[in-house]
Formats: C-alpha cells, structure tokens, sequence
C-alpha cells in the first residue's frame, strides 16, 4: 500500500461539523491524556472510548462511522497487529493512527504497509499529542521526528510460489478473508455450501503455510494480491 492511499479519506475542515473520534486504549492514564489533547484541539469533537477490539466493532456499528480512530496495539483480547487488520478488512475505509508505546521503526512501518494514517507514540507531550491529531485530521501522515523506514523489503518469491499454488477458487476465497467476510458471508456469495468454504480456508492455510485467517491476511499484505487475483479471474471459466 502506499502511504497516500487513505489520506483523501480524513481531511477535515474547520469549518465542517464537529470530529467524531474513538479512542481505542484499556489504558487510563494515556485515555485522559487523549481526553485533554483532543478536548484542546477540537473543543467541540464527540469522543467515544473503547477499551478492546470488540468495544471498537460495537461503537463502530451503532455510530456508522468516526472520522479517526486512535488504536492502541496492545489490546485485551488480541495481540500484535491483530486488531488494526481486523479493523482494516472490515472497515477499509475507516481512518486509523496507532498510538503505541512500542516505537521500534519495523513495527511502525508494519502499521503503515496495513493501513494506519501514521503512527504516535505514547511518550510524546499533551501539546504535541494535540498537534500530531490535527496533522493526521489535515490529510497528512503523522510519524515521530525520529523515525527512519526499514531497509525496503522486497516480498519474495516464496510466497508468490504459495499464493500460485491456490486455486482460482481458493484466491477468491482469500480474497473474502480479507475484506472479514465470515464462512457463511462466503458460502452465499460463492453459491456453495459452509463445508466446501472451511474446507477451501484449511487449504489456504496449509497452503501459505500459516495457522490463522489473520496470518493468512497479513502474509497476502506483502504482495501484489490484486494482480494475482484478476491473473485467476481471466482464467475463470
């Protein structure tokens, strides 16, 4: 993904009506930290907290939408980048900036390759905090002064040589994973049976050589998914 891709997504203007964020942190001190910078950056903004991944999903679903979330990594119920994917696929076009006190360069470029708008770590200052949110609420790309990207990593042809090995079907299959389709949203869409979908997600995952639909998502993050899938679908019968 390029780090552009979003941006169009979050501009806001001042003169639009008031933010709508959420806040995703199960801690309390970073929480009113959060409270405070936004409450001077954007007096009139709604602020809706959540304290794990499944919170999030719920206030996502009865608000409709937030102009940004800002996502703690480190939450109950999930581990590493588990749920800004899970946020990502099924909300795609939600805005989301990771807020994290783990600042090592890999896992802020990993973030941005996922989707996230920027990333800001927990050690900066209330002041800062605040103008890091309306540098992300602008349209821009928020990341600390110190960061430096990672020596570029170039996906490899083993995972090319996996994703090759998948069907037409079993593609179009993965390519639902990624968008948080459940089983039966893929049986329906596919016209087959729940069976016949669990049975063609196992193969994916023996395939690919990973042991969850997450990992499955996140390795397919790393290449040109898109070009393979349309390869398959020119193929289609």
């Amino acid at each position: 993904m390029e780090v552009g891709e979003h941006i169009h997504s979050v501009a806001w203007e001042a003169d639009a009506v008031p933010a709508n964020f959420l806040v995703v942190d199960d801690h309390p001190l970073f929480l009113e930290a959060l409270r405070l910078s936004l409450g001077s950056a954007f007096p009139d903004a709604e602020v809706t907290e959540a304290t794990s991944i499944a919170d999030a999903r719920q206030a996502i679903s009865e608000k409709g939408s937030f102009d940004l979330v800002l996502l703690d990594l480190s939450m109950p119920g999930t581990s590493g980048f588990d749920g800004l994917l899970e946020l990502r696929t099924v909300y795609p076009k939600l805005p989301v900036v990771i807020c994290s006190a783990l600042e090592d360069p890999r896992i802020i470029h990993e973030a941005l390759s996922y989707g996230a708008l920027g990333f800001i770590s927990k050690s900066v200052r209330r002041a800062e905090l605040a103008s890091a949110i309306e540098e992300v609420m602008s349209g821009n790309v928020y990341l600390p002064t110190s960061y430096k990207p990672p020596a570029a990593v170039v996906p490899g042809s083993d995972l090319a040589q996996k994703l090759a090995s998948l069907t037409p079907q079993q593609l179009r299959v993965l390519k639902m994973l990624r968008q948080g389709m459940l089983n039966k949203q893929i049986a329906y869409e596919l016209n087959v049976g729940e069976t016949t979908v669990k049975a063609h997600v196992s193969e994916i995952l023996r395939k690919l050589n990973v042991a969850s639909r997450t990992q499955a998502v996140i390795e397919v993050s790393k290449i040109d998914f898109e070009s393979i899938l349309a390869a398959a679908d020119e193929d289609k019968p």
